[in-house]
Order: structure tokens, then sequence, then C-alpha cells
């Protein structure tokens, strides 16, 4: 494998996701309407676990959390590993990194049969190399890169372990 160049450490990460979690807070405050995280499997779920839990403390109600489901390289089927009724909610979808938008576009696919109160995606690290109309609404870090380079978002257990460009 290439060399690795660490962005960002799991302490960084932890920052990271806590101000956009305090970003959040102030953007639902006085709103009523209940809240739901989605969070695209694998790393987006770990990222929308921890978003929830840097929340509580500014929520009225808790944050109701769900997964969703679909092959980031030929999206097609989407799927929401839970039974929720999204009409009048404020959603949240959160993935580790966004290229394109693609996956952030087809994970609103199945929200589109209801009526939310507001759809905002959250995404740990942004790239710039966008081919999709979809800008995540909260961003960790944005990084300016080439096409051929990748960005990987390391996870122990239910943490955030660093991101690496490689």
């Amino acid at each position: 494998m290439a060399d690795k160049k660490m962005l960002f450490n799991k302490e960084v990460a932890e920052k990271k996701l806590h101000r956009m979690s305090l970003e959040i807070a102030e953007q639902l405050t006085g709103d009523q309407s209940p809240l739901v995280i989605l969070g695209i499997e694998k790393n987006g779920v770990v990222i929308a676990k921890k978003i929830a839990s840097f929340l509580q403390p500014y929520l009225k109600m808790p944050a109701r959390l769900a997964n969703i489901s679909l092959n980031k390289q030929k999206p097609g089927e989407v799927k929401i590993n839970a039974d929720i009724d999204f009409n009048g909610v404020n959603i949240i979808i959160t993935d580790d990194v966004t290229n394109s938008g693609r996956t952030l576009l087809y994970a609103c696919k199945p929200l589109l049969s209801y009526h939310p109160k507001s759809i905002r995606t959250l995404v740990l690290v942004e790239r710039m190399h966008r081919h999709f109309s979809m800008r995540p609404d909260f961003v960790g870090l944005s990084v300016a890169t080439t096409l051929q380079d990748h960005i990987q978002v390391e996870v122990e257990e239910e943490d955030i372990s660093g991101a690496y460009l490689l």
C-alpha cells in the first residue's frame, strides 16, 4: 500500500464531530420536530452514533438512529434498517468521506416518498470533486486532492481512529 499521510488523529476527529454536533444543535434550537440521524454503512454509522451522543445534552428528545445500506460504487437499491415515518422530521445523513456527492444523493432516494421537515448531510472529510450537486451541510475537514488520491477514515471499535490521504 502507498504511504499514508495522516490528515487527523482520534482526538482531532472527536473535536470535529463535537463541533459539527454543536452546529446542528444551533440550527435546531427551538425546533420541536423529531430528529433522525441516518448513518451510511459502515463508517457513517459510527459517525451517526457519535453525533447523536454529542447532541443529546442539547436536545429535548433523543435522536433516533438508523443505518442506510447501499453499494457506494454502483448505488441502486438503498435500504434503511428501521421502519420510520420520516414525515415532519429533521433528518441528518452521515458518511465518512464525500467524493463526487453520488452516495449522499442516492442515500436520499428512500426519503423521496415522505415529506420530511429537513434533510441535511454531514461528512467527516469532504473532497472537492463533485459530479453531483450534493454539498454536505456539515463538514469536519475539506481537502483539495487529485482524482488519483484516496482518503481513508479508519475506525477502531466505535471510534474514528484517524483519517489518511493515500
